[in-house]
């Protein structure tokens, strides 16, 4: 659970935030949540689907690292092994809180991001924003304005019955078998015949390029397989 507070330049003043990405991070997670605008960089590196904690809730996109709980085969020695990390995990200590209708910025201060001697300061000597929290400001604008557009892009998949359930079943080069289960993606065979009024209500709301996008994403499970294989042999 985030130790989230309202970050201001009074208590937080020395604070500075480790940028670099590991293990120690506290990245070791599956999947994060993700957003049609970004799903264009994302698709280069990530499997991109759906998933649904209940019936009660909406269904959410998300970007994939692994096939098991706490799994990120993204991290290695180094840190983070694709050229475009999730601005959802990039963000990070960083929250959006609300103060009525205004947006503020809010910080973990449990995560392991937060120290006084390494990293980037988050305020100027004389208690301005640095440029580093500016940067941030800036990311957290987007996210924000991507996550709402989430409900949208998720409403007109299910106008159009696109999106369906799927399991994938992976044989690991040592024998071990893998089962990645309870996600969506889009229904292909669906999507093929759609009308071309459907098409172009879908285009014109901005919907229909990340719909390719994510599919496309779906090359990427190949990849993942591989990395997986890999840190098996390693024994990681």
């Amino acid at each position: 659970m985030a130790n989230a507070v309202l970050l201001n330049n009074i208590d937080h003043k020395d604070l500075r935030v480790i940028t670099r990405h590991g293990r120690d991070m506290d990245e070791s997670y599956a999947y994060v949540q993700t957003f049609p605008a970004e799903f264009r960089m994302l698709q280069a590196h990530y499997p991109i689907i759906f998933r649904r904690e209940s019936e009660a809730r909406p269904f959410e996109p998300v970007a994939l690292f692994g096939f098991e709980s706490d799994e990120n085969l993204f991290l290695d020695e180094q840190g983070w092994d694709a050229s475009t990390v999730p601005l959802l995990v990039e963000r990070l200590p960083f929250l959006i809180g609300r103060d009525g209708d205004e947006l503020m910025i809010h910080i973990d201060l449990d995560s392991p991001r937060i120290g006084t001697q390494e990293g980037e300061p988050i305020f100027l000597p004389h208690g301005g924003m640095s440029p580093y929290l500016e940067s941030v400001n800036t990311m957290l604008l987007t996210i924000h304005e991507g996550m709402q557009s989430n409900a949208g892009f998720i409403e007109a998949l299910m106008k159009h019955e696109l999106l369906e359930g799927f399991s994938l079943d992976v044989t690991l080069d040592d024998g071990s078998q893998n089962r990645l289960a309870g996600f969506y993606t889009v229904n292909e065979e669906r999507l093929a015949v759609l009308d071309a009024a459907a098409l172009d209500s879908l285009h014109k709301a901005g919907w229909l390029s990340a719909i390719y996008f994510q599919i496309a994403s779906l090359s990427n499970f190949r990849a993942l397989i591989d990395r997986k294989n890999a840190r098996r042999a390693a024994g990681r």
